[in-house]
């Protein structure tokens, strides 16, 4: 079963500029808000669960799940206070219904083949694998550094970089994680789980070089409107 949390709760603080008061997951993105856009990638790679964490706004997110049927399930939880990404996953996971889980950034599109990622998941017995980006001439984004077996060794902070791999905000993890590191309701995934456990954890990157796009600032923002109103999605 392919089941997935989507972390939907971000205010969008920096798209005020160029999108309404909504979540920034339903920022509309080609005349369609861009869960939209993330659901239709989750039905071709065969979900079939989509768990929301919701928080800013959830009740705009809640009517369009509630008036746009889904080939899969959906659920959701809503944060009554932000609980950072990884207070967010671990309060979704009260939904969950597989050992694997996969998570999404709601305002990341990254076309990243589900079913391969899962093999190479299960190959490595990784408790934890990262989706990675390659990209070139870079700073906004910190980079990962792999070893020979694709095992994860360092996340690097973000500096200017002529190539290397990012962070592609899409993971597959094993869900028992959560309990042996006894984590409290409010704290960051990347921080005190990816970072935090590097070296203790059985973490991988699986590289995909295809289409990727982060909507968090107006520039990207407007990117992804040209790049999905002309279907150029490479």
């Amino acid at each position: 079963m392919k089941e997935g949390i989507i972390l939907a709760g971000g205010f969008g603080t920096r798209l005020q500029s160029v999108v309404n008061d909504v979540p920034k997951s339903m920022a509309e993105v080609a005349g369609k808000p861009f869960l939209e856009h993330l659901f239709s990638y989750l039905t071709k790679q065969g979900f079939e669960h989509i768990i929301l964490s919701l928080g800013y706004k959830a009740e705009i997110i809640i009517d369009w799940i509630e008036s746009n049927q889904q080939p899969f399930k959906v659920s959701y939880v809503i944060e009554n206070e932000p609980l950072g990404t990884g207070g967010g996953i671990k309060y979704a996971l009260q939904k969950s219904e597989s050992d694997k889980v996969f998570i999404i950034n709601g305002d990341t599109f990254f076309d990243v083949d589900c079913s391969a990622f899962q093999a190479f998941h299960q190959t490595e017995q990784a408790d934890l694998s990262i989706a990675l980006k390659p990209m070139t001439d870079f700073d906004r984004y910190g980079s990962v550094a792999l070893d020979g077996d694709k095992r994860i060794i360092a996340f690097r902070e973000k500096q200017h970089c002529e190539s290397g791999l990012i962070n592609g905000g899409i993971y597959l993890f094993n869900k028992d994680i959560f309990s042996k590191l006894n984590l409290p309701d409010k704290f960051s995934f990347e921080k005190d789980i990816m970072e935090a456990h590097v070296s203790s954890l059985r973490i991988y990157g699986f590289e995909q070089d295809n289409y990727f796009i982060d909507i968090g600032i107006p520039s990207d923002f407007e990117k992804a409107n040209v790049d999905f109103k002309t279907g150029n999605l490479k």
